[in-house]
């Protein structure tokens, strides 16, 4: 199962008396080894007795675990639980001879939480760190600190293929780095000649490879590599048949047995298809030959909708040699991919640590627990994602208003559950753990609706279509977490309750209309495919969703009564008194509301409601409609902005609506529907929200009108590149200087009129005009307009509105 027995050496051996200095005088090493080297059961073995107390290795997952300790307690001769044991959720293989233990990185976690100082452990082991898990990089970071400030003496290794290893070495304090240069066998890399043709589906793709594989190399197993369970059984369905092919799947929610036949001897040629769980850890004896599919399956935690989706992507540079390392592990291989050499070159280096795309609130209970948020991460937590699984504990009880952990916090960080889970265990009792364990596992009716009710009936009597080894795993979890918790806080709640206290952010009430549309208690929107027994339920608890941030789908749900929510949470049901505009109504909207977060269970109308809130549901409502500009309020905001200066308000559609509550409030008296918010009049507002002073200053400097010499007004208008009026060119007789306006003393753009107030002359420069121009436009106009006034010298005569009398 894992590397081949000493004295057959392999590349790891060279380094290892320069890693055995290194712990020795230092205490701390971070070594880099490629996939194949041996690192994973022999260093330890090789430090053991330089090791005072236990050596504690964590791996990355339960197969690797079992696999690396049955190796290493092999190569002394001994039975697992001697020198050599192991210990995973609910099995163990320890006693008290034990030396090494190899566990699951959640493991280390939970010894660190109950007695800080690692009693009886030399050293901890952090075997393939690349794959950067949250547990992993938790554990590194509360070690670091317990190293620092309890115990100088313990030991740290940490073991990597693939990751950049200098910033790990940093964090530890510049340990000394060690690299395995070696391989145990050459691998050579095959790639496509041509992209995939796109018209073929991913599976039939990946068949096609392994074909060519199985033709071209005809010796030693094959382990193919693909994103997940369903795309492995489509796949072995198209190679059926194959003469002489033992086909094997491995993937992480097999029955240990099933996983350890992948691992096995099998009758004549063999084929692996696996997910990422073979990377790492494990040698398949017999395969050399490994086919990528390039693909690989991840968890993303979206913190706008607070849901979690599984995303199938491209793998990674590092992915990708980890996978071809498998090829070379007992004989040269050879590594297919399913990919071009060119399109290498746009992978991505490293998959993103889980920290960085994860769920974050097992690790802000964890955090509370020991009493930090400020651990030596090598990739500190997003501090947004990080305050929103702050305030989902908070929602369950587990935190203080302060972030101090609470005694209930305390009880679910002692249970092996998602925090979601242990609540609703800790507050329902053992009845409670099946629904827990099935939550905690896959679905054991894939493709089967979304009805929760039948999964926990499908725990109890199977179904021909259930899954029966996942169902045999939830029964064996579900008694062992029954004996986990006391009684129960709140007795004889039904299923939908019990879900509703895991998922109190979940519960959806239905939306008006005939499509299976909810709005959930957390503010988030969810559907449902119509025609599902539950699409019609008006209340249902969402226990599964696909994580899409706008709309969610249902993937799993049960219905509840409005009875059991308010026996479940009466004290967070309460009355409030709500004013909002409503885009479908087009007006505001008073209402009493009965609510349960966002869910209104019952509405009223309030018809006393405050003027006040009526006032700031209309700015509500302006903020969708927009601001009613008239003309003259147009030409006011011109004339504001041209007369700007330091500490005035911004005078922009978008900041005069963010700050609408400061300005508009007294003018939106009885003001409550579309109609009349489009008439209001925004020029006393804007006046009111520069004051006295600056309109005066406006008024001066930026006038809204131009004073003819004959006095009369004429409004000026500010909304093109330059201020402009209209008026008869015989109104200006007698101006020798071309009129400005505002600070900058920018000219008037005029447009001279005809006595029939038709355009004549548009200028900047209206001596400029008298002395070139006017003499044409004269010549013209004096034949349309004999009664009107034409003088040769416009500058030296009086102006004038009206025609001559006849006969003049």
């Amino acid at each position: 199962m894992s590397d081949t027995l000493p004295p057959t050496p392999l590349p790891i051996d060279e380094v290892i008396p320069q890693l055995q200095a290194a712990m020795a005088v230092r205490g701390m090493a971070v070594l880099q080894a490629p996939p194949g080297a041996g690192k994973t059961t022999r260093v330890p073995l090789a430090l053991l007795a330089q090791v005072t107390g236990r050596i504690l290795m964590l791996e990355p997952r339960r197969l690797a675990t079992r696999a690396a300790a049955a190796r290493m307690a092999e190569t002394l001769g001994e039975a697992l639980g001697q020198t050599v044991g192991y210990r995973i959720r609910g099995e163990s293989k320890v006693s008290a001879a034990t030396r090494i233990e190899v566990v699951t990185e959640g493991i280390l976690t939970r010894m660190i939480q109950t007695d800080a100082e690692l009693p009886g452990i030399g050293l901890v082991i952090f075997d393939e760190f690349h794959e950067r898990s949250l547990q992993a990089d938790l554990g590194l970071a509360l070690v670091l600190e317990i190293r620092g400030a309890l115990r100088p003496d313990l030991q740290l290794l940490v073991m990597s293929a693939t990751l950049d290893a200098a910033p790990v070495a940093a964090l530890m304090g510049d340990a000394p780095l060690i690299t395995s240069a070696g391989r145990a066998f050459e691998v050579e890399t095959r790639w496509l000649p041509r992209p995939p043709d796109a018209s073929m589906r991913y599976e039939a793709a990946v068949a096609g490879l392994i074909r060519q594989a199985l033709d071209e190399v005809p010796e030693g197993d094959v382990l193919a590599f693909l994103p997940g369970e369903g795309e492995i059984r489509r796949v072995e369905a198209q190679l059926q048949g194959v003469p002489g092919l033992t086909i094997r799947p491995l993937f992480g929610a097999m029955e240990f047995a099933a996983q350890q036949a992948a691992l096995g001897a099998a009758a004549g040629r063999k084929l692996v298809l696996a997910t990422s769980i073979a990377e790492t850890s494990l040698t398949i004896p017999g395969v050399r030959v490994v086919v990528d599919g390039g693909r690989a399956r991840r968890a993303r935690f979206d913190a706008a909708s607070g849901m979690s989706r599984l995303v199938t992507e491209r793998v990674t540079k590092a992915e990708a040699e980890q996978r071809r390392g498998r090829a070379g592990r007992v004989a040269p291989g050879v590594c297919y991919r399913l990919w071009t050499r060119g399109e290498e070159g746009g992978m991505a280096a490293f998959p993103p640590a889980e920290i960085e795309a994860a769920d974050l609130t097992l690790l802000a209970l964890e955090l509370a627990l020991w009493g930090a948020v400020d651990l030596p991460f090598l990739t500190p937590p997003h501090p947004g994602v990080l305050a929103e699984a702050q305030g989902l504990l908070r929602g369950l009880g587990a935190l203080e208003a302060g972030g101090g952990i609470t005694a209930h916090g305390r009880a679910l960080a002692a249970l092996p559950l998602h925090p979601r889970l242990a609540h609703m265990l800790v507050m329902a009792g053992p009845g409670a753990a099946p629904l827990a364990a099935l939550l905690a596992e896959r679905d054991p009716l894939r493709g089967a609706g979304a009805d929760l009710l039948a999964r926990l009936k499908a725990v109890d009597k199977p179904p021909p279509e259930a899954h029966r080894a996942t169902i045999e795993r939830i029964r064996v979890e579900a008694r062992r977490l029954g004996r986990l918790v006391p009684k129960a806080r709140v007795p004889d709640l039904s299923p939908a309750q019990m879900a509703a206290l895991a998922y109190p952010d979940r519960i959806g009430l239905r939306r008006a209309g005939d499509a299976p549309r909810w709005v959930l208690s957390g503010g988030k929107g969810a559907a449902m495919a119509a025609g599902q027994p539950l699409s019609g339920a008006r209340l249902i608890v969402a226990t599964d969703l696909d994580g899409d941030p706008r709309e969610a789908q249902v993937r799993q749900a049960v219905a509840i009564s409005e009875a059991e929510v308010r026996a479940l949470f009466a004290d967070q049901i309460a009355w409030a008194e709500v004013c909002e505009w409503s885009r479908r109504d087009g007006r505001v909207l008073a209402r009493r509301q009965e609510r349960f977060g966002a869910l209104v269970l019952t509405e009223r109308v309030w018809p006393d409601a405050a003027p006040e809130a009526l006032a700031r549901a209309a700015v509500d409502g302006l903020r969708q409609i927009g601001l009613p500009w008239t003309a003259t309020a147009r030409r006011l905001r011109a004339r504001l902005l041209l007369a700007r200066g330091d500490g005035w308000p911004e005078l922009d559609d978008a900041a005069l609506l963010a700050s609408g509550e400061d300005w508009l409030l007294p003018h939106l008296a009885g003001k409550r529907t579309e109609a009349d918010l489009r008439g209001l009049d925004l020029t006393e507002p804007l006046r009111a929200l520069v004051g006295w002073d600056r309109m005066a200053q406006t008024d001066a400097q930026v006038p809204g009108s131009f004073e003819t010499p004959l006095g009369r007004k004429v409004p000026i208008d500010y909304d093109g590149d330059h201020p402009a009026i209209e008026l008869r060119l015989q109104e200006l007789f007698g101006v020798t200087r071309h009129p400005t306006v505002g600070p900058g003393q920018l000219p008037l753009r005029i447009t001279l009129l005809s006595p029939a107030r038709a355009p004549v002359q548009v200028t900047l420069d209206l001596p400029g005009f008298w002395a070139n121009s006017y003499a044409e436009v004269r010549r013209d106009m004096r034949g349309q307009y004999p009664r009107h006034p034409w003088p040769e010298d416009p500058t030296a005569a009086d102006p004038t509105a009206r025609a001559k009398p006849r006969g003049t």
